[in-house]
């Protein structure tokens, strides 16, 4: 069972669990599950009779979130936890996806599954407070963090490269803030594999390998595109926003790499997204 199937990490999902023998696959996008409304949950759990559920459903507005708290804690936090307690009292294993935000910024090394955790904005808040939940209400579901996730589809920072380095000469792109790129495709695989590895419950995190800022993964988008569009490194304070943005967000993947393998290089799955996408 997928909720949030519509978006880029819930159609990753069908795809990858399409590659598995065996496997009936019951995908929901919000137009067909809410799960803020306890008696669409009740329905689709009667429908799809899940042995495990991934929820890939979120409010994802970083910036949005700021003015709309409350609409982003009901799916963040209330939904996220009516699905988890909804999957533990039928028994039915439970995949949730939390994001590096919710990490103290004060670190400079790979963040680490047990390192403080510190919400700086509302969504980050959110996130915090989901995980939180829905441990409370299903001890054994699995949490996995990721971060700047992107894909063929959706909004994400390559498709809006792409956009803008076609309608634009030039771009400043904030070179002050340091992850590691994650294609929804990978995590979603990874996802899957974490299940079918009976890996313990519990946190994980999931990136793809490799270090760079927000301008050095757009130069290689550009680059690997050929893109012709000049890109001007600024500082954050030169691009504000509504919501503050972790200055160190790369993920130590190293307990999730122990039941899937090593991620592969952000470039090389770049790569393979932009391939697609051309």
């Amino acid at each position: 069972m997928i909720c949030g199937a519509g978006g880029q990490l819930g159609q990753k999902l069908i795809g990858a669990a399409r590659t598995l023998e065996n496997v009936r696959i019951f995908a929901y996008s919000r137009s067909t599950l809410d799960i803020t409304k306890p008696t669409e949950l009740r329905a689709a759990f009667a429908e799809a009779k899940p042995d495990v559920c991934f929820n890939a459903a979120a409010y994802t507005g970083v910036d949005r979130a700021e003015s709309e708290p409350e609409k982003c804690r009901e799916v963040n936090v209330e939904g996220a936890g009516r699905l988890a307690a909804a999957c533990y009292e039928a028994g039915v294993g439970f995949v949730h996806f939390s994001t590096d935000y919710v990490y103290d910024d004060g670190y400079n090394r790979p963040l680490q599954e047990g390192d403080r955790t510190l919400g700086t904005s509302v969504y980050a808040r959110t996130k915090l407070e989901g995980e939180n939940t829905v441990l409370k209400h299903h001890p054994d579901a699995y949490i996995l963090r990721t971060s700047w996730v992107y894909a063929e589809y959706g909004q994400n920072f390559v498709r809006t490269m792409l956009r803008l380095g076609a309608e634009r000469d030039q771009l400043g792109i904030v070179a002050d803030q340091v992850g590691s790129p994650t294609y929804a495709a990978d995590l979603a695989a990874a996802a899957l594999q974490l299940v079918n590895a009976a890996a313990p419950a519990g946190i994980y995190n999931f990136s793809n390998c490799g270090v760079c800022s927000w301008y050095d993964f757009a130069h290689a988008i550009f680059e690997m595109s050929a893109t012709d569009c000049q890109l001007n490194p600024i500082c954050t304070e030169q691009y504000p926003t509504p919501a503050k943005r972790p200055s160190y967000s790369v993920l130590d993947t190293r307990k999730i790499g122990r039941y899937v393998g090593t991620p592969r290089n952000w470039r090389e799955a770049l790569h393979e997204c932009l391939q697609k996408l051309s």
